[in-house]
């Protein structure tokens, strides 16, 4: 419960960032227009997200003949989690990984690398699917996806104020071109710092309900040894970036020097530490 109050606490940041930005623009009018953006945009990924996250990961939706093993320990897992049964993707990528996608449990998608097909045994490999399908249950693939819609719309709507300030500040004055320069500069780290801590409050969540799913927290904890170990070479999912990195069950990218306030996903080894003491 606390981590559900805290995605709250923090969209409302995120939604007070735009409208602060939309202010700044433009006054009330530019407030109504910066909300208007967000939600068309919002409404435009709501719709869309599943299909734009499987292009752009190049996941391909396999057909039950294709992978009858992954399909049955889906199923099995879905019925477990009380979910329809989700289309199933996977991802030619040799680096171990997973990510949900889809705009409600009727939509979802669970997709898995061909490297994670490769190291983990069955345990492992259902409590990778059981978090995907607590992220599922959770509508946390929605909860991101609209966060990082609304950081675009900062991004978009910094760009301007900078704009405004640069070629629209003499009429303004010295102090109001800072002042929106200032809140340019700003407000896309407020944004970035905001939607990377939705990120890692979900990833708890959908830790702990994976493994009541699974019936055992032990397979995911194992999993995300391996996932750790993997991510320490350097593996990397060649299609993966920075605007749906926060979908995939471990950072996907190569490790960065980027602070963890920055991150998307809580240390791993902290996930595995409240793992190992969850009771079933």
């Amino acid at each position: 419960m606390p981590n559900q109050f805290k995605t709250v606490l923090l969209f409302a940041l995120l939604t007070g960032v735009v409208m602060l930005l939309g202010q700044a623009l433009g006054g009330n009018q530019g407030l109504v227009i910066a909300f208007a953006v967000s939600v068309v945009m919002n409404v435009g990924m709501y719709w869309f997200s599943a299909d734009m996250v499987l292009a752009q990961t190049r996941a391909r939706v396999v057909t039950p003949a294709e992978a009858p093993e992954l399909h049955a320990l889906v199923g099995h897992l879905a019925a477990n989690a009380g979910l329809p049964m989700p289309r199933v993707a996977v991802v030619e990528d040799h680096a171990p990984n997973a990510f949900a996608t889809g705009r409600n449990p009727s939509h979802a998608v669970v997709a898995v690398t061909r490297g994670l097909l490769d190291i983990m045994n069955r345990e492992e490999l259902a409590g990778v699917l059981s978090h995907e399908l607590a992220h599922v249950k959770h509508r946390d693939i929605l909860i991101c996806s609209v966060a990082a819609c609304m950081a675009s719309v900062i991004m978009l709507l910094a760009s301007m104020a900078k704009f405004t300030a640069i070629f629209g500040g003499r009429r303004e004055g010295s102090g109001n071109i800072l002042s929106a320069l200032l809140l340019a500069l700003l407000a896309p780290l407020a944004a970035a710092l905001i939607q990377a801590a939705i990120s890692r409050s979900r990833e708890y969540l959908a830790d702990e309900d994976g493994a009541n799913i699974a019936q055992t927290p032990y397979g995911l904890a194992n999993a995300l040894e391996k996932l750790g170990s993997a991510s320490a070479r350097g593996l990397a999912v060649r299609s993966a970036g920075p605007a749906n990195a926060s979908l995939f069950i471990v950072n996907p990218l190569s490790a960065g020097a980027l602070g963890s306030l920055f991150a998307t996903h809580p240390p791993l080894e902290e996930r595995i530490q409240r793992l190992r003491g969850q009771r079933i």
